[in-house]
């Protein structure tokens, strides 16, 4: 990299999202509107579930952290985003880039946490009925939360003071909406073979890991339910579980998407649009997916005549 101007950079320049000039107002309402409902939605799941006591479960526990980890995942990129849309020099100062990827990768890897924490308390709620208050206890469900946090904290500290011992090249311009690490690591002059090894290691840590253990515990899910068959029992599964398949599908099929299934046509215009997956549309669609499939929240929405309820 020898062969590149080394500089002190002080900003870099997000290009945003490929859309024609003539559609930018458009599409700037289109995310806004996206965003409200995504900040609306989110919001009205934490406070259903404090307020209600019946809902003051292992599950909704983890639902209400949840449901701040999306609020905050998409408040990380989408603000920033509307406002480059009005710009016309669509910048981020450095301290601004490091502290958005910083949050980006906490939030993204506190949801993939708390999926796993979902996955065993339905695993836990269907194989083991009898014990589930025993086993599910506060304790351990507030050790499984705290656990989430820390390890996410770890992860994404990890990350950035990696990144912020790199020199930067005088080529500052970033082709995404936002402080995309693989994108910031392109534009590096120094040396980043050791990022890009933490990068491999902790990325099976954070993403293949928490889905393999989703996986199992689905596994071992239904597999005790066809040991006992009944139409009333994969009903009762399906109702118990349908919400978080669908959230977990929806995550990680944009990960898995993105990075296990490249392609060597328009990859940024891909790698844009799978991130807008996972950053705009999954968070966006979580508090519809739990509203409308989960018995309890709808219960609690229609007897409250919530919106959400339809």
């Amino acid at each position: 990299m020898t062969g590149r101007n080394q500089s002190t950079i002080s900003e870099f320049l997000l290009l945003g999202l490929p859309i024609p000039s003539e559609h930018q107002n458009l599409f700037y309402a289109l995310f806004l509107a996206m965003y409200l409902t995504t900040i609306l939605g989110n919001i009205l799941i934490i406070i259903v579930i404090c307020l209600d006591s019946h809902l003051h479960t292992p599950m909704y526990l983890f639902l209400s952290n949840l449901s701040f980890s999306d609020l905050c995942f998409s408040s990380v990129t989408i603000p920033k985003l509307l406002q480059n849309m009005q710009s016309k020099v669509p910048s981020i100062p450095y301290a601004g880039c490091l502290t958005q990827m910083y949050f980006f990768l906490f939030f993204g890897d506190l949801e993939s946490f708390l999926l796993v924490a979902m996955a065993y308390d339905r695993y836990v709620a269907i194989c083991f009925p009898l014990h589930y208050p025993t086993i599910m206890s506060p304790k351990l469900c507030l050790s499984l939360v705290v656990l989430c946090w820390v390890l996410t904290t770890f992860h994404a500290l990890l990350h950035t003071l990696l990144m912020a011992r790199l020199s930067f090249c005088v080529d500052n311009v970033i082709p995404h909406f936002f402080c995309d690490m693989s994108a910031l690591l392109k534009l590096a002059c120094s040396n980043t073979h050791v990022n890009e090894l933490v990068i491999f290691i902790m990325g099976g840590l954070v993403v293949i890991i928490p889905f393999l253990l989703i996986i199992v515990s689905y596994a071992r899910i239904f597999s005790s339910i066809l040991k006992v068959p009944s139409s009333h029992g994969i009903h009762k599964a399906l109702s118990t579980c349908g919400s978080h398949i669908s959230v977990v599908s929806l995550f990680y099929g944009a990960i898995i998407g993105l990075y296990l299934c490249p392609s060597t046509n328009n990859s940024t215009v891909k790698e844009t649009i799978m991130a807008l997956m996972y950053t705009v549309v999954t968070p966006m669609l979580n508090p519809f997916i739990y509203s409308l499939r989960n018995r309890d929240m709808k219960r609690v929405l229609c007897r409250k005549k919530i919106p959400l309820c339809f």
